[in-house]
């Protein structure tokens, strides 16, 4: 079978999806995690940024879900990254949650993903906020009140793809790109 554009497109049974889905909802390295078991509240966290690389404006934004009710968070820097507007709309997010609560965080990034359940930001603690290559992590200051965060809150990770039509990723990812835009027309 063959999607429009040509792509071949095949039909995953239901244990492959079942797989994915195990794959794709994963919790966070051991030692990042809060000390205690978190029995709070259970959230789900939609986040995504967006950055115009050539001038630098970048914008965030996040969807917080908690027992039906629903919270927008967004803004907006100058002279930044796509990858530090991701951080920063997780850590946004996160901010504003008054106790520890049991978070379902739902992303497109890899990078912001990978880190914690890949265990990334405990290899570059132990290198001295050293990448592998020998150079000084991007956005230490953010990841370090990411970690901050963690050790607060329960996360587990749920990577969607950009662009694909999930709802609330295509959602986050229009108000980040509001939000840059809002400093392009200012």
């Amino acid at each position: 079978m063959t999607r429009p554009g040509g792509k071949p497109h095949f039909k995953k049974s239901a244990a492959q999806k079942a797989q994915d889905a195990a794959r794709d909802r994963l919790p966070i390295k051991a030692g990042i995690q809060p000390a205690v078991p978190v029995a709070g509240e259970e959230v789900d966290l939609y986040s995504d940024g967006a950055c115009d690389t050539t001038a630098g404006h970048g914008g965030w934004a996040t969807i917080l879900r908690y027992r039906g009710q629903e919270l927008v968070l967004s803004g907006n820097e100058r002279d930044t990254t796509n990858n530090r507007m991701e951080l920063r709309g997780l850590l946004e997010g996160l901010k504003t949650l008054k106790r520890s609560c049991q978070v379902r965080v739902v992303t497109d990034s890899q990078y912001l993903r990978k880190a914690f359940t890949d265990g990334w930001i405990l290899k570059w603690q132990r290198n001295g906020w050293k990448t592998a290559g020998g150079d000084p992590v991007k956005n230490r200051d953010l990841w370090e009140e990411l970690i901050a965060q963690a050790q607060t809150h329960a996360l587990t990770f749920v990577w969607v793809k950009g662009h694909e039509g999930h709802d609330e990723n295509e959602r986050v990812d229009r108000l980040a790109v509001e939000e840059r835009k809002k400093l392009r027309a200012g």
